[in-house]
């Protein structure tokens, strides 16, 4: 099954980072989210990535060439101009590299990728969050309710901590807790791929036109995840997840090193 990644947008609410490189490439712990988004599938047996590029794009081609490379002992024979790869660790993936426009919007991006995704079953996530989400029960439960979409709802970790107060006395303190209230879109869909038909060109954004013909058409499913999720929108936000990283205990790393 293919994992699709959306990897082409601006992150403008990340411009000190995100002039140099698009937002999937800022790194935490020293390796790009978009990375540690790709463990957290393959970990789990999804292996085969089609990835839209768009803002930059060249940066993530580097990095995945550059990936294997760099990882494996190599011959370069300067005079025919040929690479050679040898032995050392690297993953098992397959990483198709797809440019899908510098200024499409997210459903003409998925739309793009239908060459590649072919007509199976398929997954799709942002390249600018993660989860300790188990994907098998997320694949199980799609595959259960046999419509079109599923999306994964999650509760938005609060901004502030959260206290309860008995008069002037604070009797519990949270920091950051999970949103009691409400659910919100988490990406991390499962898709037929029917859901290209419901997609019209470059201009469609897939969490408008798509996702609300989908919902109105009986198509949309929500699989709940109430563990951890984050996405990285801002600097206070990357900042969140390093601090998560360095503390050794980052929900979402999920592998071993």
């Amino acid at each position: 099954m293919k994992v699709a990644i959306l990897a082409g947008g601006f992150g403008s609410r990340l411009a000190e980072e995100t002039e140099i490189k698009p937002k999937p490439m800022v790194e935490i712990g020293g390796r790009p989210i978009l990375w540690h988004i790709m463990k957290i599938y393959s970990h789990q047996g999804f292996k085969d990535f089609v990835i839209a590029l768009g803002y930059k794009g060249e940066v993530i081609k580097r990095y995945m060439v550059d990936y294997v490379n760099l990882a494996r002992n190599i011959t370069v024979d300067m005079r025919v101009g040929q690479v050679q790869v040898h032995d050392g660790e690297t993953e098992d993936w397959c990483v198709e590299l797809v440019d899908t426009g510098a200024k499409t919007q997210t459903g003409g991006r998925i739309k793009r990728l239908a060459p590649y995704i072919g007509s199976e079953t398929f997954m799709l996530t942002w390249g600018d969050g993660v989860a300790d989400i188990d994907l098998h029960k997320l694949l199980a439960f799609h595959r259960s309710h046999g419509k079109l979409a599923t999306l994964t709802a999650v509760r938005p970790p609060a901004r502030y901590g959260h206290m309860q107060f008995d008069g002037d006395q604070i009797v519990e303190f949270v920091e950051k807790p999970q949103i009691g209230e409400g659910w919100i879109n988490g990406a991390f869909f499962v898709l037929e791929p029917q859901v290209f038909d419901y997609i019209d060109g470059d201009d469609t954004v897939w969490e408008r036109e798509p996702l609300e013909r989908l919902a109105r058409d009986g198509q949309l499913m929500a699989y709940k995840h109430t563990s951890f999720w984050q996405c990285m929108d801002t600097l206070r936000e990357k900042y969140y997840l390093e601090n998560l990283w360095a503390s050794g205990n980052a929900p979402w790393k999920i592998w071993e090193d």
